[in-house]
């Protein structure tokens, strides 16, 4: 059984290739990339793979527009969570970032492209330019918040950023391993908190 509702003919092109994109990221990110299909992935989608081929040129190229798709998808949750809450948001992203059970998260693409990254070049390429974007989002955000006096003066926004993605790894891997670290996550989120955040 699935949760993804087939697409309808009705859908415009456009709207179209923005469910292929929904569709093959939950495939990909829930089995890998070498055993993800495309006629799997058209399957789920309601459409053939004519069709889906007719958006995306290749199998590597939906995965690529899939990384894409998960990354802009977070860093909107980054913006809105930003726009409501300037002192507050490097929190809630944080928790969003690492969130268990959640539908998507960018992290479950990057652990599958991992095995196909000392493979395939062009892959590689691709997910290094994600996480070094994904990290540099991250290192802005501490910046701006010690600039507003949240977070620590002393903490390295650099080094802080690549623990911050290495916080979506771990998170990822208690996933897969069905809760490999129980509360323990929890507790490494508040320390984690503990240690950024300035003293009121």
């Amino acid at each position: 059984m699935t949760d993804v509702t087939p697409i309808r003919a009705r859908l415009t092109a456009d709207a179209r290739r923005q469910a292929v994109l929904e569709t093959a990221c939950l495939v990909f990110s829930r089995s890998s990339y070498r055993a993800a299909t495309t006629a799997e992935i058209a399957r789920e989608a309601g459409i053939s793979e004519p069709i889906l081929y007719r958006h995306f040129g290749s199998k590597r190229d939906l995965y690529l527009a899939c990384l894409d798709h998960a990354w802009g998808t977070f860093r909107e949750e980054c913006e809105q969570a930003i726009a409501a809450d300037p002192v507050g948001c490097l929190g809630v992203i944080a928790d969003r970032y690492m969130a268990k059970g959640k539908r998507l998260r960018v992290v479950d693409l990057w652990i599958q492209a991992l095995t196909e990254a000392s493979e395939d070049p062009v892959i590689a390429a691709a997910l290094r330019a994600q996480v070094r974007e994904v990290h540099d989002v991250f290192a802005d955000l501490i910046r701006d918040g010690q600039q507003r006096g949240v977070v620590h003066p002393d903490r390295d926004p650099v080094a802080e950023a690549w623990i911050f993605v290495g916080g979506g790894l771990l998170a990822t891997m208690d996933s897969r391993l069905g809760g490999l670290l129980g509360d323990d996550l929890g507790r490494v989120r508040e320390s984690r908190r503990t240690w950024m955040l300035a003293s009121p």
